[in-house]
C-alpha cells in the first residue's frame, strides 16, 4: 500500500470495516474512484478493492454499482423526495425519489419540518429538494430523523388517477378520468392488489414505441362501486386533504366548553339561527330592534353573532396547521369535507337552539335610510332562541300558519324584517353589481345518483341574511383598519382593461354602449343589466358580464370589493368553514383586547403567505365542486346517448361550441369540424363562430336542439351533435374580419403546398 510522506497523516488501511465505513459516512459519492483515492489504492492493489467490494455487496452491506456505493438503506444528505402522505399527527411524510427496491427494500417514509416562515407550503404529491436532518445533528433538538427543506419542487406530473380493470393471469389496466390522460398497462407485480374496478393512483413508466404506456400503481383509493366515490374522484384529482389525522382529531375530542372569562353575558338576547333545511351547523346568528336612542329616530339595531371559534383553535396548534393546510371547507353534492372536526363545526362553535355557546358579536346601528351610524365588536356569551329554515323564517313573515313560536315572529322576525329593509334602500343606493344567474343544485337518490337538478326559490330571507353578513364584514375590516390591525381583505379588483374593451366590442354588436374604464362603476353594468332584462340577449349578457369580472382574492392589501361597490371588505362570518374569517377573529380579538386566542406574531409574519394559500385552496374546492357535477351529470346521462335536448351555447372556442342543457345545468361540447359543410370562423368579440360563406352562424347564448353522442362518466364529458340550423347574426366585428383573413392565407398556403407535392 501507498504511504504517504513523513510528517503527514497516514493513508488509512484498506480493510473491509474502513471501507464499510467510509461508505456509510460519504452516501452518494462513494464511488470506486473516490474510495482508491481515499486509501491510496494503486496499481495492482485496484484489482484487491475490486474483489473487497464485490464481496461486500454479495454479503449484502454495501449496494450501488462502481459509480455510486452506498450503505443498504442509507441516504445521501440531500436528496428528492416526494411527499407522500400525512402521518397521525398532520405531518408531511416523503420518500426518496431515486430508490432501489430490489436491493435496499422499501424506501424510508420520513417526517418533513415545514418552515412557514420561508413561505414553504408544500403538499402531497409534491417533490422538494431536502437535507437529512439525523437525530445525533448537534444543530438539532428534536432527536428525530426528519427533512428539512431547501425548496419545493414541481409537483410530480406523471401521477395520474383511474380506474383499475383486472386482466386474466395478473396485471390489468388503468381506464384514466381525464379525457387527456392516457390509458396505462399495470404489469402484475405493480398492481399494489388492487381490485377490479378500484379507483387507483399511478405513476407512468417508460415510455414504449408500441402499446399503451405501463405504469406502477402508488395507491389504492377506493372501489369507484362505494358510496361517494364520484367525490373521491375529485379530491385525489385536486389533491384535496380529506381526512383528519389521529392527533387532530384528539385534540378537538380534548376541547371543552368555554366559560365566561372576558365574555359578556347575552344569552337573554333572543338571537336566532336562519340556514338551509339540512344545515349541520349553525355558525352565525341575528337579531334586531328599534333604537331607543331619541337621537337615532326610526333606526334599528342589528346584532350578528359569529361562533368564536378563534378560542378553540388556537395559533400554532394542529387544529390550526389543518385548518390553514385545508383553507375552506368544499361543498359536493353527496357530501361534504369540513375545514374542522365536527367536534369543533357541528358542535362546539354550532350556534344549537337553547344550549350556551360563545360568540364574536357585533351590534350595528342602522338610520331610518339604512346607512349604519356605528358599530361594537363584543365577546359573548349566547343561547340561540329558536333554529329556523330559511322556508321557514319566510313563511312565518308571509303569514303561513306553522312551527314557529309567535312569539319569536313579533319579537323577533318582525324587526328583523323591518331593519332588512331600511338597510336594502341602502343597497340600492349604494349599487352593487346585480348578475342574475341561477343557481342549480343536484337532488341525489339513496344510491348517491342524480335524481333532480332544482333551482332553489331566491327568498326574502335569503337575501336578509346575506345582507347582515355583508355589514358585519365591513364592520370587521373598519374596526381593524382603524386599529391599525393587519387583516386579510377580501378584494374584488376592477376589471382588467383587455377584458373591459373584449366587453366593449360585444356590447357594441347590441348596439349598447360602455362607459370609459376610469370612470367605470358597477352602476354602470347594472344599467346594461337592466335595460336586457326580460329580452332574449338577458342571459347572454349577463354571463358576458360575469365573464369579464376579475376573480376575488385573498389578500394583506386593501384592494376593495368592485363587485359590492365597497372601499374595504373582510370576511368575518364563517370561520367553521374559512380560514380568512379565522384570521379575522383573531385579528379583532387582538386589536380589542377581547382576551385569549388573539392573532399570533406568526400569524401577522404570514399574512401574505396565507393569502395566497388560502386563495389558492378556494380555487381548488371551485374546480372539485364542478368536476364533481359535471361528473355526476354524465352519469346520469350516460343511458341517454342518442336522445335530442334543449340547450344553450354556454362558452365559444376556437375548437367548438359548449352547449349548456339548463334542466341539468351540465356543459357539453360540439366541435367545430361537426358544425358544417363551410368554414366557421371564431369571432373573439361577439363570442361567436360565424360560417365563411353564409355568414350564419351561433353566438354565446343562443338557445338551440342537440344530440347527445357521448357520455364519459369517469372524465365527465358529454359531447353533442347540434341539430339547430345556424342563424344570421350581427354585423361582423374587426376580429372576425383578421381571423377570416388569416383563415383564407391558411387555405390559400394548404393549396399552394398541395400543388408543390403535386408537382414533386
Amino acid at each position: 500500500m501507498a504511504r504517504r510522506k513523513a510528517g503527514e497523516d497516514e493513508t488509512p488501511t484498506l480493510t473491509r470495516e474502513a471501507v464499510l465505513r467510509f461508505v456509510a459516512d460519504n452516501p452518494g459519492r462513494a464511488s470506486k474512484r473516490e474510495i482508491a483515492k481515499a486509501f491510496g489504492v494503486k496499481g495492482d492493489d485496484r484489482i484487491a478493492l475490486k474483489h473487497l467490494l464485490k464481496e461486500l455487496q454479495e454479503d449484502g452491506v454495501i449496494s450501488g454499482d462502481r459509480r455510486r456505493f452506498k450503505t443498504p438503506g442509507a441516504l445521501p444528505p440531500v436528496g428528492v423526495f416526494e411527499i407522500r402522505r400525512r402521518d397521525e399527527d398532520g405531518a408531511l411524510v416523503a420518500e426518496p425519489v431515486t430508490w432501489d427496491r430490489v436491493e435496499d427494500g422499501d424506501p424510508p417514509s420520513i417526517p418533513v419540518r415545514v418552515d412557514r416562515a420561508k413561505g414553504q407550503a408544500p403538499g402531497v404529491g409534491e417533490r422538494i429538494l431536502a437535507r437529512v436532518v439525523e437525530p445525533d445533528d448537534e444543530n438539532d433538538a428534536t432527536g428525530e430523523r426528519h427533512l428539512r427543506i431547501i425548496r419545493v419542487l414541481e409537483k410530480r406530473r406523471s401521477l395520474a388517477l383511474g380506474v383499475f380493470r383486472a386482466m386474466p393471469g395478473g396485471g390489468g389496466r388503468v381506464e384514466p378520468v381525464e379525457r387527456k390522460q392516457s390509458e396505462y398497462m399495470i404489469p402484475p407485480g405493480d398492481t399494489k392488489d388492487a381490485r377490479d374496478g378500484d379507483l387507483v393512483e399511478v405513476e407512468a413508466g417508460p415510455r414504449r414505441r408500441i402499446g399503451l404506456p405501463t405504469g406502477t400503481i402508488v395507491e389504492v383509493v377506493g372501489s369507484l362501486n362505494s358510496e361517494k366515490a364520484i367525490s373521491s374522484i375529485a379530491l385525489h384529482a385536486h389533491g384535496i386533504p380529506h381526512v383528519f389525522p389521529k392527533a387532530v382529531l384528539e385534540e378537538a375530542e380534548k376541547a371543552g366548553p368555554a366559560g365566561m372569562k372576558d365574555r359578556e353575558d347575552w344569552r337573554k338576547l333572543p338571537l336566532v339561527t336562519i340556514d338551509p333545511a339540512d344545515a349541520k351547523d349553525h355558525d352565525d346568528a341575528v337579531h334586531a330592534a328599534p333604537d331607543e336612542d331619541p337621537a337615532n329616530p326610526g333606526g334599528f339595531v342589528v346584532t350578528v353573532a359569529i361562533a368564536d371559534v378563534s378560542w378553540y383553535v388556537r395559533p400554532g396548534s394542529k387544529l390550526d396547521n389543518e385548518a390553514r393546510l385545508r383553507g375552506n371547507s368544499v361543498y359536493f353534492p353527496d357530501r361534504v369535507v369540513p375545514m374542522l372536526p365536527e367536534r369543533i363545526s357541528n358542535d362546539l362553535c354550532s350556534l344549537r337552539e337553547g344550549v350556551e355557546r360563545p360568540a364574536l358579536a357585533v351590534r350595528l346601528i342602522l338610520g331610518a335610510d339604512g346607512e349604519k351610524r356605528r358599530h361594537t365588536f363584543h365577546r359573548v356569551m349566547m343561547k340561540s332562541r329558536a333554529k329556523l329554515a330559511y322556508e321557514q323564517a319566510q313563511a312565518a313573515i308571509d303569514g303561513a300558519t306553522g312551527d314557529v313560536d309567535p312569539a319569536v315572529v313579533e319579537t323577533v322576525l318582525k324587526p328583523l324584517w323591518e331593519a332588512y329593509r331600511l338597510s336594502r334602500q341602502a343597497r340600492e343606493r349604494r349599487q352593487p353589481l346585480d348578475l342574475d344567474l341561477p343557481e342549480r343544485r343536484l337532488k341525489l337518490d339513496a344510491n348517491g345518483r342524480v335524481e333532480k337538478v332544482v333551482v332553489p326559490l331566491r327568498l326574502d330571507a335569503h337575501k336578509l341574511i346575506e345582507e347582515f353578513m355583508i355589514l358585519a364584514n365591513v364592520a370587521a375590516a373598519e374596526s381593524l383598519e382603524k386599529q391599525r390591525q393587519q387583516l386579510i381583505y377580501r378584494a374584488h379588483d376592477a376589471p382588467s382593461l383587455s377584458k373591459l374593451e373584449g366587453l366593449r366590442e360585444f356590447l357594441k354588436s347590441l348596439d349598447i354602449s360602455l362607459a370609459k374604464a376610469g370612470s367605470l362603476r358597477p352602476s354602470h353594468f347594472n344599467q346594461i343589466l337592466e335595460r336586457v332584462k326580460g329580452g332574449d340577449n338577458e342571459q347572454l349578457v349577463n354571463e358576458v358580464v360575469l365573464r369579464s369580472q376579475s376573480q376575488a382574492v385573498y389578500t394583506p392589501d386593501n384592494l376593495g370589493h368592485f363587485g359590492l361597490n365597497l372601499a374595504r371588505y373582510a370576511h368575518f362570518t364563517s370561520p367553521i368553514r374559512r380560514y380568512a374569517d379565522l384570521i379575522v377573529h383573531r385579528a379583532l380579538v387582538t386589536a380589542l383586547g377581547l382576551g385569549e386566542g388573539g392573532l399570533s406574531k406568526e400569524d401577522e409574519e404570514l399574512l401574505a403567505e396565507t393569502s395566497e394559500e388560502i386563495s389558492r385552496a378556494e380555487r381548488r374546492a371551485m374546480a372539485a365542486e364542478r368536476d364533481t357535477v359535471d361528473r355526476l351529470i354524465a352519469h346520469h346521462l350516460a343511458e341517454r346517448v342518442g336522445e335530442s335536448f334543449d340547450g344553450r351555447v354556454a362558452g365559444v372556442t376556437k375548437a367548438g361550441l359548449f352547449v349548456q342543457l339548463p334542466t341539468y345545468g351540465a356543459d357539453g361540447f360540439v366541435p367545430i369540424a361537426t358544425l358544417g359543410n363551410e368554414y366557421f370562423h371564431y369571432d373573439e368579440a361577439t363570442h361567436s363562430l360565424v360560417g365563411d360563406r353564409s355568414g350564419h352562424g351561433y353566438r354565446l347564448g343562443d338557445t338551440v336542439e342537440v344530440r347527445l353522442v357521448q357520455a364519459l362518466p369517469l372524465a365527465g364529458s358529454l359531447q353533442f351533435e347540434m341539430l339547430s340550423e345556424p342563424r344570421a347574426l350581427p354585423r361582423a366585428t374587426g376580429s372576425f374580419h383578421k381571423t377570416q383573413k388569416r383563415g383564407r392565407l391558411k387555405d390559400r398556403d394548404r393549396n399552394v403546398k398541395a400543388k408543390v407535392r403535386r408537382r414533386r
